[in-house]
């Protein structure tokens, strides 16, 4: 009858999900750019407050906690911007600024996330939050 057929899928479908693996793991990002001056100053001034706070020096910062974590800055020009924070392990983050006064943030939390960026021109600013599992 149809209500045995819909239980035995039932149990089937239980069965299944009880016995498949789990997921090894993922990430999931965030990038945010401003949309015009108002939000570029908020944001130019949330990186510089939390570059400040972290022991900020010529422009750039990079901050980890944990272990198996890779990250590099690179800047060309004057006045800008840069930091990478990695909180988790096995992290790898780049931020690449080439021109002037441009400001960007790559903050990564939990484990294993990849985030490159390149900036380029002047006066950019932007961020990236990466969460990984």
């Amino acid at each position: 009858t149809l209500k045995t057929a819909m239980a035995a899928l039932a149990i089937a479908s239980a069965a299944a999900l009880t016995s498949a693996p789990a997921l090894a793991g993922g990430s999931i990002s965030v990038s945010l750019t401003p949309q015009d001056a108002e939000q570029e100053q908020i944001m130019r001034a949330g990186l510089l407050i939390f570059g400040i706070a972290n022991g900020i020096k010529n422009g750039g910062l990079i901050n980890q906690n944990g272990n198996g974590n890779i990250a590099g800055l690179g800047q060309n020009g004057n006045g800008n911007l840069g930091i990478v924070h990695q909180d988790g392990n096995g992290n790898n983050g780049t931020v690449q600024q080439t021109g002037n006064d441009n400001a960007y943030g790559l903050f990564q939390f939990g484990d294993h996330n990849d985030g490159n960026v390149a900036q380029n021109g002047n006066g950019g600013t932007g961020a990236t939050f990466q969460f990984g599992w």
